[in-house]
């Protein structure tokens, strides 16, 4: 194992710039990457999570590879979001300020263009973009890419979860033949591998940890509610926690907003981030929660795609994603940089299946928690108020002159009064609201129930309480996804205060839930909807289109079967 960044064989100007910035050893992807660019000009596909060092592990070699004698584009880094486009252009800044001839731009959308090809004009040696800009400064002429020797795809299966897929096509067709492609990643999809195989010449692998495995220095727990307790779940949470620094991961947008409001409102330091927001919008929540004005962050998986947050306590998935390998990312924001933290699942008792398949395909373990009752939370919180009180810093001077009426004030309260008025001051607060709060856990179903229901007989897979299940035929072979479900209701309902819930892809159908009291309005809106030129059929979910979607159950399924079809106790259907 290295000890230090001598051993990676970096020149002196650089190893003296990452001194400057407390760097003393590599972290394992930077002992991996950096030593195998510097001696080769290999392709190179490296996994790893996000946080654990990889701007520098490419971004090192990269600097002392390049010729600044030689002012035309050298190399280009295509990363999938704006802040994370801004961050590792500054980082390599900063890891090349002894080398000042060396020319580092970052170009994105949402910033003004004109500028950009104003500073390319002057001669950059390493670029850093978004895919869409980068592909429209090519169209436009003010990029010349057929000459790079280096081609850096970070956050690499965050791009084509965005949909950059023709951008990097169109970029990479740019390229010439003999160069060095890099792409990292934190999962290895099908899509990522399509890439290796198709623009990669016999790339070296470097996996640091597992295949789409999470943070090692980060806990999983899940808290089991019922749905309506969701919200109030999460505050115990919180609450238990008083120094949490939190991104909270909702659905949709409308979860999203709504989540955030009721936060607000219910006194704590929280807003939202979603993709209604503007860019200016965006910077100024982003800017107040890096500073910590904001203690929880509201969001959807697409408006977070490429944050960088240093020193999260925890991540909290409102929602359950879709795919375990967006719980990779989602987690991975926590416990980064070596330290510890915390990625927390609320669910409702049907989803405990999911957090099974989450472990089994990510090679990790959770741990089931309990939510938290009021005296569990009261104590903690008193403790916290009590341990602020101790470090206080006192300004003596300026306190004195106050304190002999102050003591005059207070002379007919003994000592063990004056702490227990003191703290009921601060302390009233919790003490009401948690006084008679009632117990929010659903148990936890035991390892041996769980796995013979799950081999029991096939029967409707019930929405969870408060929700109905549908069916829509379309699925996998049409290439969607679940914001594509969630795309189509948007558009046809026009009904956007409707809550969405799991959404579950089959090869030909697919099934979704939505709040109960919609049935009508659904399936009203979809009577005569398309999707890419053929009729959509969205209607109740049976029993029995459950058993057919295995085999790719495509016809419109029939409501009057639901009866005959059920083979679940009664009194379950009734639920």
């Amino acid at each position: 194992m290295m000890t230090s960044f001598l051993e990676t064989g970096l020149q002196p100007e650089i190893i003296k710039a990452i001194t400057d910035l407390g760097f003393e050893i590599p972290m394992p992807v930077q002992a991996e990457v950096i030593p195998l660019l510097l001696a080769s000009d290999r392709d190179l596909v490296a996994l790893a999570q996000t946080g654990t060092g990889k701007t520098a592990a490419f971004g090192l070699p990269l600097i002392q590879q390049a010729d600044c004698n030689d002012r035309a584009t050298q190399t280009i880094i295509l990363a999938p979001t704006r802040e994370l486009c801004v961050q590792i252009a500054d980082d390599l800044i900063d890891y090349s300020k002894y080398i000042p001839a060396l020319k580092i731009l970052p170009v994105y959308g949402g910033a003004s263009i004109d500028q950009q090809i104003r500073a390319l004009k002057k001669g950059v040696q390493i670029i850093v973009a978004t895919p869409g800009r980068m592909l429209d400064l090519i169209r436009r002429g003010q990029i010349n890419i057929r000459n790079i020797k280096n081609v850096v795809l970070d956050e690499a299966d965050e791009m084509l979860n965005m949909g950059f897929k023709e951008e990097l096509d169109g970029i990479l067709a740019e390229t010439p033949t003999e160069k060095r492609i890099m792409l990292f990643s934190a999962t290895m999809s099908p899509e990522i591998n399509n890439i290796a195989r198709g623009y990669m010449n016999n790339p070296a692998e470097i996996v640091i940890g597992f295949r789409n495995a999470s943070a090692e220095n980060v806990r999983h727990h899940y808290y089991m509610v019922s749905a309506r307790d969701r919200y109030l779940a999460l505050k115990r949470i919180a609450d238990l926690h008083p120094n949490i620094f939190a991104i909270i991961f909702c659905r949709t947008r409308q979860e999203t907003r709504e989540v955030a409001d009721k936060l607000i409102k219910d006194g704590y330091n929280a807003d939202a981030l979603h993709g209604d927001l503007s860019q200016t919008q965006r910077d100024h929540v982003m800017q107040r929660f890096r500073i910590k004005h904001i203690q929880m962050l509201v969001a959807t998986d697409v408006a977070a795609r490429g944050l960088d947050v240093d020193d999260l306590t925890h991540v909290i998935q409102y929602n359950l994603p879709d795919e375990p390998e967006i719980y990779t990312h989602r987690s991975g924001r926590t416990g980064r940089a070596g330290k510890n933290g915390i990625s927390a699942v609320i669910i409702h008792s049907r989803e405990q299946n999911r957090i099974r398949e989450i472990e089994r395909k990510l090679k990790i373990k959770f741990e089931f928690n309990k939510v938290p009752s009021g005296r569990e939370i009261c104590e903690k919180q008193l403790f916290h108020f009590i341990q602020k009180m101790e470090n206080v810093e006192v300004d003596h001077s300026q306190i004195e002159s106050f304190l002999p009426q102050v003591l005059k004030k207070l002379e007919w309260l003994s000592r063990e009064d004056i702490i227990k008025q003191f703290v009921a001051l601060e302390f009233n607060r919790f003490l009401d609201y948690y006084k008679n709060a009632p117990d929010l856990n659903v148990h936890e179903l035991k390892p041996a129930r769980f796995e013979k229901a799950e081999r029991g007989p096939r029967r409707a897979a019930n929405a969870e309480s408060g929700f109905e299940r549908y069916f829509i035929n379309i699925g996998r072979m049409d290439d969607i996804k679940p914001t594509t479900i969630i795309g189509l209701l948007n558009e046809y309902t026009r009904n956007r205060s409707m809550r969405i819930g799991r959404i579950e892809l089959k090869e030909k159908c697919s099934f979704f839930e939505v709040e109960s009291g919609f049935l009508k309005q659904i399936t009203a809106a979809f009577k005569n909807a398309e999707f890419k030129g053929r009729q959509i059929v969205v209607s109740e979910a049976t029993a029995k289109d459950n058993e057919d979607s295995d085999g790719g159950y495509s016809r419109k399924p029939s409501r009057n079967k639901f009866k005959s079809d059920f083979s679940g106790p009664p009194k379950r259907r009734k639920k």
